[in-house]
């Protein structure tokens, strides 16, 4: 331990603690635009200077380590002066039209301002030009990149997909993507991990919500929304609603207030994604010579991408099953259109996702099997919803709650869990036991998947079918870690469930921001909670899922099922 002060406060902390942690500890403020902890400490924006006595310079807190005996001054008149002179430098290269900005009032550099008192700027303005790509999913605008470098960071540390770098020289450098290439041309996942780690403006997700507003002007168009189980648990931090009134209810009553004539639970299709995924595995596990192993998931269209551009060889490994979103749009468009007497090409679907690459998965190939039509129309991001709330001025606490529409509506607790790390595979694993052995496990039998370490591995005893060797792994440089693994031969596994976003989907691109926390886990634990007090907690025991098999597919990994529900290419053994 050494000591030190802090403002005249004696204090004491660890051999190489920094400043910035020790002020943070204590409550003790010292603004800073760049700093993410073990991510991005390179004190690249110089907003965190103070002053230590005895030296002639400022250093910056977030990678100054205290030492014995040290005096620091975190707010003196030259400290104040000099943090001042560094934002409006910061400001002279930024856009700062900040009432058309998408991140005002929940900005960084916007608050900084306010808190600094900057008020006027003596320099000339010049922000960087750059176009702006609208085909993908995550936009960049230069005019507001501050060149903290967080996306940087986190797309090579945390996501391990080098998308990001410097570029130019002196005045003129830049962040932008690597090699001079168009986002389009990478590799990028559309993760939207750097999105929602950027301060300011200058990354965000595609903002889809005009044509949404175009089909709800429209009589002719019939609207169709899913909301998927992550989305439930976070929407509500936008409006600073308390757990009484952050229901998912209440999102359905704010969704028919806006106009959208059906609401259905995106957590149907997770279970209906069950039945048919864990189907499949036992299905190849049945018949454990004819596959390539592991089986993966393929719920996540951020990891479907990841192994088709980094480990293509694997491909055949993954689930042929459709994610829960899009098989909810396959069956509204085929079975729901049929149901209410409506033309498919009418109907426009509409996914609320906690994930910025769901906008990426629609315009994929397969992903218009109902009608040729894309069966989701467009994507919107938790997010994007609740400023569309926000635009229509509706006041979610004042609304009365209303319930999903049917007949796909309905779920279980093991759908809900799909929006947490190792949810897919407690949920698949629940049914999986009980197709086998025709008896239900404990709903808690499979914990071991569960939790927030992002690489979790277990062994679970199934009667009937023998070990079962599992993994569960989130974030990208974690799955990269896990594949290499695999491809050396060092692990071995039937089945893997991957999540592209740390946390899995509770962390997901699209979900709202707020700076200096990561929400995955307190999210993830809400689902886990809801998943607990469900009536019903087996996909499997889902009755409309039953009712659907029953009256319309038939039965898992049949014909229909695997027209609809599945990408083509592999077909069952003994289900044509």
């Amino acid at each position: 331990m050494v000591n030190f002060t802090i403002n005249g406060k004696s204090l004491k902390a660890p051999e190489g603690t920094t400043i910035l942690e020790v002020a943070e500890k204590n409550n003790i403020p010292i603004p800073h635009l760049c700093y993410l902890k073990e991510i991005n400490e390179i004190a690249a924006c110089r907003m965190c200077l103070v002053e230590i006595e005895g030296t002639d310079r400022y250093q910056p807190a977030c990678n100054t380590v205290v030492t014995e005996g040290m005096a620091i001054h975190t707010n003196s008149p030259g400290v104040r002066e000099a943090r001042k002179t560094n934002l409006r430098l910061i400001l002279s290269q930024h856009n700062s039209n900040c009432t058309i900005c998408i991140r005002s009032d929940n900005c960084v550099l916007q608050k900084m301002c306010y808190d600094l008192n900057i008020h006027y700027q003596p320099y000339e303005v010049k922000p960087e030009r750059s176009k702006v790509d609208l085909s993908v999913p995550v936009i960049r605008e230069a005019s507001k990149c501050i060149k903290c470098m967080r996306c940087i960071q986190i797309c090579d540390k945390v996501q391990g997909m080098h998308i990001w770098d410097l570029a130019g020289t002196g005045s003129r450098t830049t962040v932008d993507v690597s090699y001079s290439r168009r986002l389009r041309d990478t590799d990028c996942t559309f993760c939207g991990q750097c999105v929602t780690h950027c301060p300011t403006g200058a990354l965000t997700i595609r903002d889809d919500t005009m044509r949404v507003l175009h089909a709800l002007a429209d009589p002719d168009i019939t609207t169709v929304v899913q909301i998927a189980p992550a989305v439930r648990v976070a929407w509500a931090e936008s409006f600073g609603l308390s757990k009484k009134y952050a229901t998912a209810g209440r999102l359905v009553a704010a969704l028919k207030s806006m106009g959208f004539d059906y609401v259905f639970d995106t957590n149907f299709t997770a279970d209906l994604t069950i039945m048919e995924e864990g189907s499949e595995f036992i299905e190849r596990f049945t018949h454990k010579g004819k596959h390539r192993w592991p089986m993966f998931t393929s719920c996540c269209p951020g990891w479907v991408s990841f192994m088709k551009s980094q480990f293509p060889s694997y491909a055949d490994c993954l689930s042929t099953a459709k994610s829960p979103q899009q098989m909810f749009g396959a069956l509204a468009k085929s079975y729901f259109a049929e149901q209410i007497g409506v033309d498919p090409h009418k109907l426009f679907v509409i996914s609320i996702m906690p994930c910025s690459a769901k906008k990426e998965e629609i315009n994929l190939p397969d992903m218009n099997s109902a009608c040729g039509d894309p069966d989701v129309d467009v994507v919107l991001t938790t997010r994007e919803m609740c400023r569309l709330f926000r635009s229509d001025f509706i006041v979610p606490e004042e609304l009365e709650e209303m319930p999903f529409d049917s007949p796909l509506g309905s779920s279980t607790g093991a759908a809900v869990i799909f929006g947490a790390t190792g949810g897919v595979m407690d949920a698949a694993l629940r049914s999986a036991y009980y197709l086998i052995t025709g008896e239900n496990p404990g709903p808690d039998a499979f914990t071991a998947v569960r939790g927030n370490k992002p690489w979790k591995e277990a062994r679970f005893n199934i009667p009937g079918a023998g070990l079962i060797k599992v993994a569960v792994v989130s974030g990208l440089a974690n799955t990269r870690r896990l594949m290499e693994a695999v491809d050396a031969g060092t692990v071995d596994y039937d089945f893997v469930e991957v999540m592209a976003c740390p946390g899995g989907c509770a962390g997901g691109g699209g979900q709202p921001i707020h700076e200096g926390k990561e929400c995955a886990a307190d999210r993830g634990n809400m689902l886990w909670n809801l998943d607990k007090h469900s009536e019903i907690r087996y996909s499997h025991e889902n009755p409309d899922v039953a009712a659907l098999y029953r009256t319309y597919l038939k039965k898992p990994l049949g014909e229909r099922s695997h027209a609809l529900l599945h990408v083509h290419g592999y077909l069952p053994h003994d289900n044509k």
